[in-house]
């Protein structure tokens, strides 16, 4: 990891590696900001993004657990404004060239990717994608509305295939805290903070970084060539004490909105590999958990970014899983469940090899980089 840094591919870079809940190493290199060049601490606060996912994903279950729903029951019965979807024909040239959708969009779909939804980001040039930037969404960047109004506005637009049929990476996750707040009754940071972290003492974990502990929040920098990772060279672009998370928003985006450190994060995959508790606070139980990484795509319908191969990968309630090892994979990767975030945290756990690791640094993008695969082909190498 430290190559990385030296070869200025990164700032800095966090790694943790356990067996079962015992921690094996907790090492940080590199600085909190390369302008300072202050070190890298161990309470530093990172931009979770997309590893968000997974506590929504777990909130969500949780109110499953309370009986307020079924996995087969239609989002519509909770969130009516996604009564009545519409579905862009094969050939479509306009997000206008719709037809009605064969079946209801069902809660299983959202916490699996495979409603239909999109992100207006990954394919930008794709009928979809731009009807997700001219329905005026902004999904990175506008935070001024709700969670509410946020629904209300993916409702209008169009889905990208048949509820059920395949997958794509999407805002699912974000209609998953709305929905949160509609079966709780509570804003979804509320429920967050009453149910997970303050149980969790995950002290944190939030949707912004107060004043008081902006020296502890790295500064976010991006490559100086995006569409080469392995050249030399960054640029900030958010600022710790300046930036988008030193605020508090309106929209707390369930897909991507957390900041955390290492220890929180890292107790609430503690939590997960202890099969949902973790001293003395019951957050799932296991047989949920057990639920959570039970493949819930259609037959022969996998994990794919048309810029990331995931081959042999599906998708259960909220994890990614590893269901058939391609030829590099050890063979303790069998079963691992996983996802990360843009901004380069990685949390992967593997019960079969026995290990969990997470790789963390603010590099925008930093989900799919080499300095994430080596860190997890090294961590099988030495511990699993």
């Amino acid at each position: 990891m430290q190559g990385y840094i030296d070869k200025d591919l990164l700032a800095c870079a966090s790694t943790i590696v356990m067996r079962g809940t015992d921690i094996l190493d907790y090492t940080t290199f590199g600085v909190m900001d390369k302008e300072t060049g202050a070190p890298l601490t161990h309470d530093a606060i990172y931009r979770m993004y997309s590893n968000t996912k997974l506590v929504t994903s777990v909130a969500l279950m949780m109110l499953y657990e309370d009986g307020k729903f079924a996995l087969d029951d239609a989002l519509a019965q909770y969130l009516p404004e996604f009564a009545n979807p519409r579905v862009l024909l094969a050939d479509a040239t306009s997000a206008n060239d719709v037809e009605a959708a064969a079946s209801p969009i069902l809660i299983k779909h959202i916490l699996s990717h495979s409603a239909g939804f999109s992100y207006g980001f990954i394919e930008p040039n794709s009928v979809i994608d731009r009807a997700y930037g001219s329905g005026g969404l902004n999904v990175l960047g506008d935070f001024s509305i709700d969670l509410e109004e946020f629904c209300h506005r993916v409702s209008q637009l169009p889905l990208a295939y048949h509820p059920g049929t395949s997958w794509r990476y999407s805002v699912a996750t974000d209609v998953c805290a709305r929905l949160v707040e509609v079966l709780s009754g509570q804003r979804f940071d509320h429920f967050l903070a009453q149910r997970i972290f303050t149980p969790l003492a995950m002290v944190d974990t939030d949707f912004w970084v107060p004043p008081e502990k902006a020296h502890r929040f790295i500064t976010m920098y991006a490559p100086k060539d995006p569409f080469d990772p392995l050249k030399p060279g960054m640029t900030k672009v958010d600022d710790p004490r300046t930036g988008q998370y030193n605020s508090q928003h309106a929209l707390l985006m369930g897909g991507g909105g957390l900041v955390s450190t290492m220890s929180d994060y890292m107790t609430f995959i503690r939590m997960i590999v202890n099969a949902g508790e973790w001293q003395g606070a019951r957050i799932l139980k296991p047989e949920t958990l057990t639920l959570m990484r039970t493949n819930q795509l259609a037959e022969g319908v996998g994990v794919a970014f048309p810029m990331w191969a995931m081959p042999g990968t599906v998708f259960g309630l909220g994890f990614a899983l590893r269901n058939r090892l391609q030829s590099h994979d050890p063979a303790g990767a069998q079963d691992e469940y996983h996802w990360g975030g843009m901004a380069g945290t990685h949390s992967w756990i593997a019960p079969t090899a026995g290990i969990t690791g997470m790789c963390s640094t603010q590099r925008m993008p930093g989900f799919w980089h080499p300095f994430s695969h080596e860190f997890k082909a090294l961590a099988y190498q030495i511990a699993g």
